[in-house]
């Protein structure tokens, strides 16, 4: 037969992403409570990001008024949209403030931003359901399919590098929100081959909004635009759109040729939970992950600072021995334009550190930026590869993000290095890390919501029993905002 016009076979990588979501969950339940967690800090983040006007600006219809009575709800807002709306704008809450999880391997990035897509859909659906006197989706529902997402999105990256061929991270949320949303939306398995298919062979976005001279606020969009765009195409698939069986592997056309330098991804492992079982959660600061490390050891060394009776003006020198992607993505020198530029500076963040005693979300805006001693302090920094440390970032046992602080005063003496391998977020450090986050839920909680939804939404949300039970659209119900 002629090869043109005879349908080849799926290609294997997405066989094998479709397969492993339709399997019957076998999940721990570790996994479920580290996703109970995850749902908690991922919409608190949301919720926090609604106190800045530039994220406002891109929530709500596209049509000013339109709605959609059986729609999903936008969690802290008034809105009620279509599923592929909605799951930008949560996406987009979820992000905007580089403050919910993180994944880091070959690949880096945010599994928590498939909720957008996850979410949007799960409420959609319960709402149409109850309309029509079926069983809505519950929340364990979610969860499922967080743990889904979380694991797509992160064995992809865990060998291969996105960014090394000019791409963004995002189009592994895309990926990952297309393969359970389909699944969620009870597309047939061909139909979900398609759906994936049409995520590969989407337009991907480059990192340019990442990286000088370009840094800019679609960072803070991007994957709440990936998670929107995979909705989009699993109610495609579900009319019954054609699908492309290569989309990864055709000669010249595929991804691998056209994207990926021609290489076929490689795996470490088989999809299961290792991902969300291992997620890191950023707990005490928002900034880039790699850097975590590095504001916590800034903290810990103003303290001696002060104890020493020295002051930040006597310092000649800071060196900040770090991972090789930290050096890679956020070693930054010169003028930095906006707060997406300065939450991608690891000198930025230790500067901020040493100063204040703190890193919020505020610290990257200009009125702080404008500080003198900020640039004075960043000017003294210099970033050194340590590569016990890069072995260690890489190493599926340890996963460490480590960086090491040393000053080095004009009198020619210094302070002991200060070493943090393990961000409180870490796996490693669950324990410690659980309750802060829990507090930080609350905080954030308490921005747009009155005061009787955050005690509901608190009390369900860590009875996981009474939690997972929950229709989903009952739970998004708590999120009333308060203006």
């Amino acid at each position: 037969m002629d090869k043109h016009t005879t349908q080849p076979p799926w290609d294997q990588e997405l066989v094998d992403i479709v397969d492993y979501v339709n399997a019957e969950p076998d999940f721990s339940e570790l996994s479920y409570t580290t996703a109970r967690h995850c749902l908690m800090d991922t919409l608190g983040c949301g919720l926090e990001a609604l106190e800045y006007p530039a994220c406002r600006k891109l929530l709500g219809p596209l049509v000013p008024g339109a709605s959609l009575p059986e729609g999903a709800k936008v969690p802290g807002t008034a809105y009620q949209l279509d599923p592929v709306k909605a799951a930008f704008d949560i996406g987009a809450m979820v992000r905007w403030l580089d403050f919910n999880d993180t994944w880091l391997a070959a690949e880096w990035g945010h599994p928590s931003d498939n909720l957008g897509g996850i979410l949007a859909v799960a409420d959609w659906l319960s709402r149409t359901a109850v309309a029509e006197g079926r069983d809505p989706l519950t929340m364990r529902d979610v969860l499922t399919a967080m743990i889904r997402a979380h694991e797509i999105q992160g064995c992809l990256a865990l060998e291969n590098s996105f960014n090394r061929v000019g791409l963004d991270h995002v189009v592994l949320v895309k990926v990952a929100t297309t393969a359970v949303v389909a699944h969620m939306l009870g597309l047939s398995r061909e139909q979900q081959l398609a759906a994936v298919s049409h995520a590969w062979i989407d337009g991907q976005s480059l990192r340019t909004y990442r990286h000088a001279p370009n840094t800019g606020s679609r960072k803070s969009w991007a994957a709440g635009d990936a998670t929107s765009r995979a909705v989009r195409l699993a109610l495609m698939a579900q009319t019954g759109e054609m699908g492309y069986p290569t989309a990864l592997t055709a000669d010249t056309w595929g991804f691998y040729d056209v994207s990926f330098g021609g290489q076929r991804f490689a795996f470490q492992r088989p999809y299961g939970d290792y991902v969300m079982q291992n997620i890191l959660f950023k707990i005490s600061f928002p900034a880039e992950f790699h850097g975590q490390t590095a504001a916590e050891a800034a903290i810990i060394l103003l303290e001696q600072l002060r104890a020493a009776g020295r002051s930040t003006e006597e310092i000649a020198q800071i060196r900040i021995r770090t991972h090789e992607s930290c050096i890679r993505i956020i070693d930054k020198q010169g003028p930095l334009h906006n707060p997406a530029d300065r939450d991608h500076c690891v000198q930025y963040m230790v500067a901020i550190a040493l100063l204040f005693g703190r890193l919020t979300s505020e610290d990257y805006e200009d009125d702080v930026a404008a500080d003198p001693r900020i640039d004075t302090l960043r000017d003294k920094m210099r970033c050194v590869e340590d590569p016990a440390f890069t072995h260690d970032y890489l190493d599926p046992d340890k996963r460490s993000i480590a960086n090491a602080l040393t000053v080095e005063f004009s009198d020619g003496t210094s302070l002991d290095e200060v070493v943090v391998e393990y961000p409180i977020g870490h796996k490693r450090r669950r324990d410690e890390g659980i309750p802060l986050l829990e507090a930080k839920f609350q905080r954030n909680l308490a921005r747009m919501l009155k005061p009787q939804a955050c005690e509901e939404i608190w009390s369900v949300s860590r009875d996981h029993a009474r939690l997972t039970a929950m229709p989903v659209h009952a739970y998004v119900d708590l999120y009333q905002p308060t203006r």
